[in-house]
């Protein structure tokens, strides 16, 4: 019986089971107990857990069957539970937490667990429960050995232990030394613990140990010193990682089997920085060696006790003697030598040429004879070298002495190096002499051609190598007599890059064939831009002093090719790696100018392309490049929209902010130029405001070019742009293309035929899925503006929405999102491709700038304002009105039963008696408010859909996507019921309150939402209006309108209220065409009077309405 992850998954569900997930990686889940619930039944395993997240959590397990997959059954205390149609994310994380451990084995399965405790019970000191054991795994670590250090006032006698270290041989073929540590324990007498890594063990649980008949170890009579305590306890904590911790050092990890691996423990160099200060303070420890036998352990920072002499041989040669290092140990590991009894600190890098001196010279367990005259043999061609080199590293080791006469004949010059180059039939030659004094070296000599004499040259090695390092890398092939090069790539390299080098260590002589390959001076290189005089193009002007204007062309393309150097007709190589050709080479770049667009020194391509300059403008400085007064002023005004101070429209003056103000600079700015843009607010910041002020300003352009502005946007939201403009901008001429085809059709064909302008609308509105079927009548028309809503409906550039919309013209495009990019970054190269192509050009060439220069491109085009940005032009709650239209099946039971109803009004309202009927009226009233909400709240058995349900989840999944937290209000039990129900499918969690919520679970939960626990809570309306404090929320939905907007408002209130610190945005959903419409200008006509005659509460029934409002409410259009 054994549970997987992938099971986990199926039984808690994705969301539950990604969320369990981060709880287990988080460390908030801990096991408490594992039990049998049954005795004697094998089939079952109970677990106890606690899972600590914003909450503490109470989650009980019990897996049982004898299947390869067992039945869960789970609890938990959260009491959001109950809103899954799954188990919840503590179960999750708590089901992980054993499947980890199941498969790392420490809890057993119940047969397993069945023999490990009959196994146990003869000797219950070798084993605990397993509940014990399981909690041990997830608990500290006790803070002392069950051997207690003695305290103040005890009576149990002391037990003393002595510490001896001795070198231990570890690992093979050729063992390394570490230190291994060996224990006498007593109290009077010390017996040797044979099995240390046992009798630490002990210690650590607190059982016996028997050193020998008689003498033992009992925690409960013995007491340590608390040294020795402190200590042993670091030995059993070594000795419990042993394995690991050696697999750490740089060592062979195969133990040498010797009698004594039971009775010395060895310390990893990683413990022996802490183990050592302990020993030294202990008042027995010792050093054990084999040379100096046994003494106090101490370490010293004193030289090692070594002596080297340098001489001649008796065969002409020289010689390396070397005195001490048979009584040397180095252990390497630690950074440490054992001399004469001590541990001597030594540099690691000095320690490990100890380590290999001492192979050379004798061997690593001090065998060899050196302190008896062992020789290292010298060649008279390396004693140079070797004094040089070799001599200061022996000096830093010991002591070094030098044979006088080998001293007198040591010559010692300065190097001083020449390279001669020249050019033979397009080949780079080069030769090389090192010259001491009147000592002439030619490194490419074989060995037996190279001066000879009595005298030892003590030769600079380190400049010599430096200097034939960069020759071999300079693309030269070698020659006994010099250095040969035929590749004019490499010479450019060599004569540019490597030359600089070398004459920073040789003197260079040169011929004036190389001299000539090299361009003297600087290259005084300048591009001019500038605008052509009707401001549609744009000009670069290239120049460069002493070239041809032939020439220049053909060094732009060496530019562009990205080539280093350009050769010129006389042969000499012009870098095109100096400062200014890079910065010339960046700008060119940057304005993406193709090699067909050059005509000799002069490039003209589109204005738009300056927009890819605004970053060029601070490297100004450079003289390389130079921007004219109208290039600078556009690029400025790109920097800083509200320059060019375009006039907010009188009437929407007052209703816009100080940022959708700069909104509006932004666009207008943008739209003067022809350039396209994204508006890319967050929600709520009022992006269909900011645009409707843009519209209003273009009327006179769009009406004297008779071409309309259009907007496409999601289905779900053409009539609520309808009532945005209408609202906002009366003068404006707006209509919706929707409806069949011949009704699309004659709209668009009235803009085709250019209609009168006084009849012609301004702005028409469609959707995308309507664009992309219309699409063909669209292609030839021409628009003013192309505004583009939730434009990340184009962001995969190979939907028909996004091919269809990138065929529209319109000199002006604006797109408006609040989430240009949600997975990729080619989303947002579809999204400026549609509005403005020229700015990043092709696919393949957008993908090739880093991440970096995309935004630094992008930036003076995209405009993304949050809420904290513009917390100051806020007001403390954003109400906004969000308009659907219903679905064709959902509006044929709605005018069927708004018709019947109708009938009924007019028949029975005029009566004098009429409060029966009023009563049916009313109720009739909230049958049409279920029907917008949802038919199948009272139509049995309706199997279609709701526009208003549809619009909302797009409202979530838009509000989570920003990190939104949102209440959603409904009056309507029923209706909170099937909104739980696509959330529970979504796999999205959530809150819910209503009436029968009990009072101290209310308050529960919203302690747990405002703690940042769920993003989302629905709420009864009736039920949660009053007495909530929600400030974790800052999104209110209003799924159904409420008669009266007081008790509205109240419901906005349980979010915006002392302690909420974020801008609050109250959404109310209103369907078109319907009595929510009526209800909603029944509720602004009627709040003044609310706030300020009626008492509060008042009006909040449908019993308030008049026999006026009834009507209208029943009006149908």
């Amino acid at each position: 019986m054994a549970l997987t992850s992938r099971e986990v998954k199926q039984l808690c569900g994705r969301f539950s089971y990604e969320r369990g997930q981060a709880a287990l990686q988080g460390g908030q889940v801990i096991l408490h107990r594992v039990e049998q619930p049954d005795v004697g039944d094998e089939t079952k395993l109970a677990y106890s857990a606690t899972v600590q997240s914003s909450q503490r959590y109470d989650v009980v397990v019990e897996l049982s069957g004898q299947g390869r997959v067992p039945d869960v059954n789970a609890s938990c205390t959260c009491p959001s539970l109950a809103s899954y149609s799954q188990l919840c994310s503590h179960i999750a994380a708590v089901l992980l937490a054993i499947v980890e451990l199941t498969k790392s084995g420490t809890v057993p399965q119940p047969q397993e667990e069945k023999n490990a405790a009959s196994a146990a019970v003869p000797r219950p000191a070798q084993g605990k429960p397993l509940d014990e054991k399981l909690l041990s795994l997830f608990l500290p670590e006790a803070p002392t050995l069950g051997a207690r250090a003695a305290s103040y006032g005890e009576e149990r006698p002391l037990l003393e232990i002595e510490y001896v270290c001795r070198p231990l041989p570890y690992g093979i073929p050729e063992p390394e030394w570490l230190i291994g540590v060996e224990l006498n324990v007593g109290s009077g007498k010390r017996h040797p613990v044979a099995d240390i890594r046992e009798f630490l063990k002990r210690c650590e649980r607190g059982e016996r140990y028997a050193f020998a008949r008689g003498a033992e170890f009992d925690p409960a009579r013995h007491a340590l010193s608390p040294r020795d305590d402190e200590i042993v306890r670091l030995l059993a904590r070594i000795s419990s990682h042993e394995r690991t911790a050696l697999a750490a050092a740089p060592v062979i990890q195969t133990r040498v089997k010797s009698g004594s691996s039971e009775r010395t423990l060895p310390i990893p160099p990683v413990y022996w920085e802490s183990l050592q200060p302990l020993l030294a303070a202990a008042e027995h420890a010792r050093l054990a060696t084999e040379h100096s036998g046994e003494g106090k352990l101490a370490v010293s920072d004193r030289p090692v006790p070594l002596r080297f002499e340098l001489g001649e041989a008796e065969d002409g040669e020289y010689a390396l003697r070397a005195a001490g290092l048979d009584r040397l140990l180095v252990l390497k590991a630690y950074g440490l030598a054992i001399a004469d009894g001590e541990l001597c600190r030594i540099p690691a890098a000095e320690c490990r040429q100890l380590a290999e001196l001492k192979k050379l010279l004798g061997d690593e367990h001090g065998s060899g004879s050196a302190g008896s005259g062992e020789r290292l043999p010298i060649s008279a061609a390396r004693i140079g070298a070797f004094v040089e080199h070799a001599a200061p590293g022996l000096m830093r080791l010991g002591t070094v002495v030098i044979d006088p006469v080998l001293s007198e004949k040591l010559t010692r010059r300065p190097l001083r190096a020449k390279l001669f180059l020249d050019r033979v039939r397009d080949r780079l030659l080069a030769g090389l002499e090192f010259h001491y004094g009147d000592i002439v070296v030619h490194p490419l000599e074989a060995d037996e051609r190279r001066h000879r004499s009595d005298r030892i040259l003590i030769r600079e090695g380190e400049k010599e190598q430096a200097i034939l390092r960069i020759m071999n890398a300079g693309g030269f092939y070698k020659t006994e007599g010099g250095y040969v090069m035929a590749d004019e790539d490499a010479e450019y390299e060599f004569l540019y890059h490597k030359l600089p080098e070398l004459e920073k260590l040789a003197q260079v002589y040169a011929t004036t064939a190389v001299k000539l390959r090299l361009h003297s001076g600087p290259s005084p290189v300048v591009v001019t831009v500038q605008t052509e005089e009707r401001m549609d193009w744009l000009e670069f002007r290239f120049d460069l002093d002493g070239i041809r204007d032939s020439e220049l062309k053909e060094i732009v393309k060496a530019l562009q090719e990205k080539r280093k150097y350009y050769r010129l007709p006389e042969g000499t190589l012009l870098s095109l790696e100096s400062p200014s050709f890079l910065e010339v080479m960046r700008l060119l770049d940057e304005a993406a100018i193709r090699k067909n667009e050059w005509y000799n020194s002069r490039a003209r391509v589109p204005l738009s392309r300056a927009l890819l300059l605004t970053g060029a403008l601070d490297r100004e400085k450079s003289d390389a490049v130079r921007f004219a007064k109208s290039v600078r002023k556009l690029l400025e005004n790109m920097r800083n929209p509200d320059h060019l101070d375009h006039e907010v429209p009188e009437s929407l003056s007052p209703i816009l902010r100080d940022y959708q103000k700069y909104g509006y600079q932004w666009m207008k700015t943008l739209a003067h130029y022809r350039f396209g843009g994204i508006l890319a607010d967050e929600m709520g910041l009022g992006k269909t405001l900011q645009s409707i002020a843009y519209l209003v300003s273009e009327l006179p352009g769009i009406r004297a070019s008779a071409q309309p502005a259009l907007i496409v946007c999601p289905a779900s939201l053409v009539y609520n742009w309808l009532s945005e403009l209408r609202r906002f901008a009366p003068e404006v001429r707006a209509a919706v293309v929707d409806g069949a085809e011949a009704d699309r059709t004659a709209v668009w064909r009235s803009v085709e035929r250019r209609a009168a302008a006084e009849a012609a609308p301004d702005v028409l509105i469609t959707s995308y899925p309507l664009l992309r079927k219309d699409i063909r009548r669209l292609r030839p028309l021409a628009f003013h503006t192309l505004l583009l809503d939730e434009a990340q409906n184009v962001k995969n550039e190979a939907t028909q929405t996004a091919k269809a919309v990138k065929s529209l013209a319109a000199p002006r495009r604006f797109a408006l999102t609040g989430t240009p990019i949600e997975n990729r970054l080619a989303e947002l190269w579809s999204i400026c491709d549609a509005v403005f192509p020229e700015l990043f050009g092709d696919k393949n060439r957008f993908f090739e700038l880093p991440p970096g220069e995309v935004s630094r491109r992008i930036r003076p085009f995209l405009l993304r304002r949050r809420k904290n940005d513009v917390l100051r032009d806020l007001p403390d709650k954003l109400e906004s009105d969000r308009l659907s239209e219903l679905l064709p099946e959902q509006k044929k039971l709605y005018v069927a039963y708004l018709a019947e109803l109708r009938a009924e009004a007019v028949k029975h309202l005029k009566d004098k008696d009429h409060r029966p009927n009023r009563i049916r009226i009313l109720a009739g009233l909230t049958r049409l408010r279920q029907l917008i909400c949802h038919p199948a709240l009272f139509v049995e058995g309706y199997k279609g859909g709701s526009a208003k349900l549809e619009q909302l989840l797009e409202l979530i999944d838009e509000g989570l996507a920003s990190g939104r937290r949102i209440l959603v209000f409904s009056q309507f039990t029923t209706m909170l019921d099937l909104i739980g129900k696509e959330l529970v499918y979504r796999g999205l969690p959530y809150f819910r309150l209503d009436g029968e919520t009990p009072p101290a679970d209310r308050v529960e939960m919203s302690e747990r939402f405002n703690a940042g626990e769920l993003s989302l809570f629905l709420v009864s309306l009736k039920a949660g209006g009053t007495g909530l404090n929600l400030t974790g929320a800052d999104t209110v939905i209003l799924y159904d309108l409420w008669w009266n907007p007081a008790v509205e408002a109240q419901a906005a209130d349980r979010a915006h209220r002392i302690g909420q610190r974020k801008v609050v945005q109250v959404i109310r959903m209103v369907a078109r065409g319907t009595i929510e419409e009526r209800m909603t200008e029944l509720q602004r006509r009627k709040l003044d009077l609310i706030d300020e005659v009626l008492e509060p509460g008042a009006g909040e029934s449908l019993a308030a309405l008049t026999e006026e409002e009834l009507q209208e409410l029943l009006r149908h259009d």
